[in-house]
């Protein structure tokens, strides 16, 4: 026979406290205590009943602060650190993509919701994923500061799928984009900046934050320990993108003479910069670039399809060059080399040299 829950009281009753979905002013649990002279059994379907009406909502505190406007608030107070373009990154999806919210409680949110916001960006792999992301996080806060009952996260969010943006720029130069490097006719500036990520592998803010100093041409490398970012058009200088970004990375050959050079004719202490000032503006390297796609003939191309080539030339000298060691080069972790060039090292195994070497007499 099996063993009550719960026992009666002196007084008759079966009793049980129970949270009833909200909480006190400290953020503490709230419950309730459902009491019955009936039996055991009749408690524990009291107990199962309210326990249902929490999951549902149904007695959930309402809130009036709606969802665009709590966003907001998370976004000044979760998101206070946040680099600017990141902070630009969730202002615009905040007004414009979760304008479709501000009529909506946080408390209130539903999947139909969710999914009415990504179905307006419907056409916008890129814009749908950033969109889905900031969901996510606001409603995660919302549970924290006791907006939404945890369970609701994954009633919401369970089953919602976006497609992922097909980056263009995860390609290595092409065989005229490589000959234009060498043949074009860059200015100056062009041409260090083009030598730079094509010889270096940097990254855009890494090479323009770049100082005559960062450079030991005696011993052929630079240092990478900071990066130039721009707020709108106004450029600020920050850390690397990571504690990895902070290297040494050789300067090659075929690049090394000219940087040197560059170096020592540049009156100023940054080797890129606007006129006028002692940093690049964005507006200043959107023309620069511009002029470098022209002279090379590659409307489409990107600073990053050159670190994607530096790498994947890496990645063709295993074992010269160690996994770890490109990772270190590229400021990058050994997880990321692995999962974006792994068909690049597939490609170069040899498993049955490896075995007759491994096991030769």
């Amino acid at each position: 026979m099996a063993t009550a829950k719960y026992t009666k009281g002196k007084d008759g009753y079966f009793q049980a406290k129970v949270w009833d979905g909200t909480y006190t002013e400290k953020g503490v649990k709230h419950r309730v205590t459902l009491r019955t002279k009936k039996s055991s059994r009749a408690l524990e379907e009291m107990v199962r009943e309210m326990e249902e009406k929490v999951r549902n909502r149904d007695v959930l505190r309402e809130s009036k602060v709606s969802v665009q406007e709590y966003a907001r608030t998370w976004l000044d107070i979760y998101k206070h650190d946040a680099e600017l373009n990141t902070k630009a990154m969730y202002r615009r999806i905040i007004e414009v993509h979760m304008d479709i919210l501000k009529s909506v409680p946080i408390s209130s949110l539903r999947k139909t919701d969710v999914l009415m916001c990504l179905n307006a960006a419907s056409g916008k792999a890129r814009t749908q994923e950033q969109l889905l992301l900031t969901l996510k996080q606001v409603v995660k806060a919302a549970i924290t500061d006791k907006h939404i009952a945890p369970a609701i996260y994954m009633e919401i969010f369970d089953g919602i799928r976006v497609k992922k943006q097909h980056k263009t720029d995860k390609r290595p130069l092409t065989s005229e984009e490589k000959a234009a490097v060498f043949s074009a006719d860059f200015t100056n500036t062009q041409k260090a900046f083009v030598y730079i990520i094509y010889g270096c592998g940097l990254r855009r803010g890494e090479a323009l934050a770049l100082e005559r100093s960062d450079f030991d041409f005696k011993a052929k490398k630079l240092t990478v320990d900071k990066s130039l970012a721009f707020d709108e058009n106004t450029p600020y200088i920050k850390s690397t993108k990571s504690q990895n970004g902070i290297r040494e990375v050789p300067i090659p050959s075929n690049v090394l003479p000219f940087l040197q050079e560059y170096c020592r004719c540049i009156s100023q202490p940054r080797l890129f910069c606007t006129a006028g000032k002692d940093i690049m503006t964005k507006s200043s390297y959107v023309k620069l670039w511009a002029g470098i796609r022209q002279k090379m003939g590659s409307p489409d191309l990107t600073a990053h399809i050159f670190r994607h080539n530096y790498c994947t030339n890496l990645c063709y000298q295993i074992p010269t060059v160690s996994i770890k060691k490109i990772a270190e080069l590229l400021g990058d972790n050994e997880k990321m080399v692995i999962e974006v060039y792994n068909h690049i090292i597939l490609d170069k195994e040899d498993a049955q040299t490896a075995v007759e070497m491994a096991l030769k007499a």
